[in-house]
């Protein structure tokens, strides 16, 4: 088992002041545990910079929750890697389900943005998953292996400098759904993440440089069991990431594992 992650995604929930607020109790807080899991926020851009001001030199790790491909350009409401690097994120999500829904990014996209993001030493939390129309035609494997193949194709053109990268494995026909997904389907798809890895990059580059994580409507309940299956060494979380006490609850869950 690797180092473990636990990444918040904020999405667009919370308010200037409820992100200013929530980051500075997260950071008095966790200053009275010890935890070797790594802890990353997620605000929505317009926040980033002050709550990179909240966290600075306290044990939260900042992450954004979108990048373009390009440092600079005539690129209307997007926002560079090199801006986020300048922010102080260390971390951004790429291809999120939603992005993919509402935006139409594409899997050449995705591949993009890992590749400027890993240019910028920012490690990608790549995100991939299945729909439920997927799933029930039996293309959960095919689906996988082609986001995770396109998302780093860009990246593994040139060799492999020893950037970091996250791959979380969402079920996009779990979010919201109330349906549960079963420890062997998570063992599963993580066990093929790696075996898809392996050949893009080298067993020995994905063991040491990737890690992967489960996300999908994880909360108290649920974040000790998808933490127990083999291969998955973290997880995103979103609604469960927006109140101090619930956050607390899952890095307490995280650090016990």
């Amino acid at each position: 088992m690797g180092k473990k992650y636990l990444i918040a995604n904020w999405k667009m929930q919370l308010s200037i002041n409820e992100s200013r607020s929530l980051a500075q109790e997260l950071v008095e807080r966790l200053a009275l545990i010890k935890t070797d899991t790594s802890i990353v926020v997620c605000p929505s851009g317009p926040v980033l910079s002050q709550v990179a001001g909240v966290i600075r030199g306290s044990d939260l790790l900042l992450g954004a929750q979108n990048s373009f491909w390009e440092d600079r350009g005539a690129y209307t409401g997007e926002v560079s890697p090199a801006n986020l690097k300048e922010l102080g994120c260390s971390f951004c999500l790429v291809g999120h389900s939603e992005r993919r829904e509402y935006l139409g990014e594409t899997d050449e996209m995705v591949g993009r943005k890992v590749a400027a993001l890993l240019t910028q030493d920012i490690t990608p939390i790549i995100c991939i998953g299945e729909t439920e129309d997927e799933r029930d035609d039996g293309r959960r494997e095919e689906v996988l292996v082609q986001q995770l193949s396109l998302a780093l194709a860009d990246a593994f053109r040139q060799p492999h400098n020893g950037q970091h990268f996250i791959v979380a494995y969402e079920p996009i026909w779990m979010i919201g759904s109330g349906q549960m997904i079963e420890s062997e389907d998570v063992i599963a798809s993580a066990q093929l993440i790696r075996k898809t890895l392996n050949e893009l990059c080298t067993a020995a580059v994905a063991d040491k440089f990737c890690t992967v994580i489960y996300g999908g409507s994880v909360d108290t309940i649920n974040l000790s069991g998808f933490l127990s299956c083999s291969g998955i060494d973290g997880a995103l979380v979103g609604g469960t990431s927006l109140t101090a006490d619930n956050f607390m609850s899952l890095v307490e869950i995280a650090s016990r594992s």
